[in-house]
């Protein structure tokens, strides 16, 4: 790694960088994760997003200007958007990689290594999925900060989560009996093999063994070290990424590239790879069987959240929204409730949730990609009814928030106030609009729409045109830097 292109120095050497991979949308927890709101966008537990959570748990370790979201362009947009306003009120900012194709965690964290050590030729990365729940963020920052002490002495880190039960949904570490060092009173033991996800009998047994882990998916390393473990194992990646000098070459690359796990492409057989035994509480929410982790179940077993009345369920997990949801003597069961789509399955057969997320893209039905109520960074809008030409929406505006000035090209449109005071722009005037009264917005016209109050404003919007869609925008301003 010698070229002149990697070696330009544009921090102080030797810092700590976060590539949390962001790229999928957990199609398992549909309805809840859609294509526009994936699974890392969700609030599972407390009042921020996992991927939000992810960030602040890094932190002071890792401030956000050195954390690296590893995407899609279509995901990059959404997510960062979602972190326009963060829960205090303040922007998270972010650094984005930007994949042109999906192929697995190998490519993703190659890439995020090059430009992680064309920055810094001695940076250390810390891998992070984006969507697990660690409700401990210093016992995690703790092990972090034992990791990145491993990793300066040259090794290739990964957490094994000492495991609670003999779980068949998670892949194995096998760890070695004798400490190859310890840092801060953690052990750094040698990785004899990575085991794929057992049946239940082999779970058992290495739970009683004592010397197997949950492979957590959280790696730490020189980005320098995995990038020579890169060239030696997967040379195609290497020099693709190596020689590419922009976007499109880039992609052109990719398209050459195997789809294939770090684990299985790297680690199963690089040399002195390491495990630190990490004991903080960890869910990786693979499928809605994981709320039993996480939640804390009633007396019966059941996890019930929202409007819901139960009689006599026994371990089910019962998610409700805005109406009432009833059930009666479920046994073993998911009952997840939104307000365009229901989910209804045995818990044994939760991992089929993909497969329905699949059926209903190939119908081409909205509901694998929308929620009717879609949050943006100045609130959120939720679609009311929609037809032929037409479309009725609810928009929120939180205080002090706007929207983008902007036109229609083949839509009028008419608001009405229902709470709050609008401020409106339109064309060359700008007017004040309170409850009860309204404007109308013709086609071609430029308008911004404005929250100037301290409470939440709320409007009704219909739409008439040839074409209703969000592509009818052609934005001139916007706060959120927006196209």
């Amino acid at each position: 790694m010698e070229s002149s292109k990697r070696s330009k120095r544009t921090r102080k050497s030797g810092g700590v960088y976060a590539a949390i991979l962001a790229g999928g949308i957990g199609s398992r927890f549909w309805p809840l994760s859609r294509e526009t709101t994936p699974k890392q966008l969700l609030k599972v537990v407390g009042d921020e997003s996992l991927l939000k959570s992810t960030i602040r748990r890094l932190s002071p370790l890792v401030p956000s200007d050195r954390v690296l979201i590893v995407t899609n362009a279509r995901q990059a947009e959404i997510i960062r958007l979602h972190l326009s306003y963060g829960g205090d009120g303040k922007a998270l900012k972010p650094g984005y990689i930007v994949e042109p194709l999906g192929k697995n965690t190998a490519a993703a964290i190659a890439l995020a290594a090059f430009d992680i050590y064309r920055k810094d030729p001695e940076g250390i990365m810390a891998i992070l999925p984006a969507d697990h729940i660690i409700k401990d963020g210093k016992s995690f920052r703790a092990t972090v900060k034992a990791a990145i002490e491993a990793a300066r002495e040259g090794h290739l880190v990964t957490f094994g989560i000492v495991p609670t039960s003999p779980e068949t949904g998670y892949g194995y570490i096998k760890a070695g009996a004798k400490a190859v060092s310890r840092i801060n009173g953690y052990s750094v033991k040698p990785v004899e093999r990575f085991v794929e996800k057992p049946d239940i009998k082999r779970a058992r047994k290495y739970l009683a063994s004592g010397g197997y882990f949950w492979n957590s998916g959280i790696f730490l390393w020189k980005a320098a070290r995995i990038l020579d473990e890169i060239k030696t194992y997967l040379p195609e990646v290497y020099n693709g990424l190596d020689s590419a000098n922009s976007p499109a070459e880039t992609a052109e690359a990719y398209k050459g590239f195997k789809d294939i796990s770090i684990d299985h492409a790297i680690l199963e057989k690089a040399k002195d790879v390491v495990v630190i035994p990490a004991d903080f509480p960890w869910s990786d929410m693979g499928t809605w069987s994981s709320f039993g982790e996480i939640l804390e179940p009633d007396e019966n077993g059941n996890i019930v959240k929202g409007r819901v009345v139960d009689i006599g369920s026994e371990n089910s997990i019962i998610i409700g929204c805005d109406r009432a949801v009833a059930t009666i003597g479920l046994k073993d069961f998911i009952l997840v409730d939104t307000p365009d789509a229901t989910l209804v399955c045995p818990k044994e057969r939760a991992q089929e949730v993909k497969e329905v997320v699949n059926i209903l893209k190939k119908k081409k039905y909205i509901e694998h990609e929308v929620h009717k109520t879609v949050e943006r960074p100045w609130g959120s809008f939720t679609l009311l009814e929609h037809g032929e030409g037409y479309k009725i929406k609810k928009i929120r505006v939180e205080p002090g928030r706007r929207l983008s000035l902007q036109l229609h090209k083949y839509r009028s449109e008419h608001w009405v106030v229902i709470t709050g005071v609008a401020r409106v722009q339109r064309g060359e005037e700008t007017v004040d609009i309170a409850i009860n009264q309204s404007t109308y917005i013709p086609r071609g016209v430029k308008h911004r729409l404005e929250n100037p109050g301290e409470t939440p404003l709320e409007i009704i919007e219909v739409q008439n045109g040839e074409y209703v869609e969000e592509g009818d925008i052609v934005r001139f301003d916007d706060d959120f830097e927006r196209k």
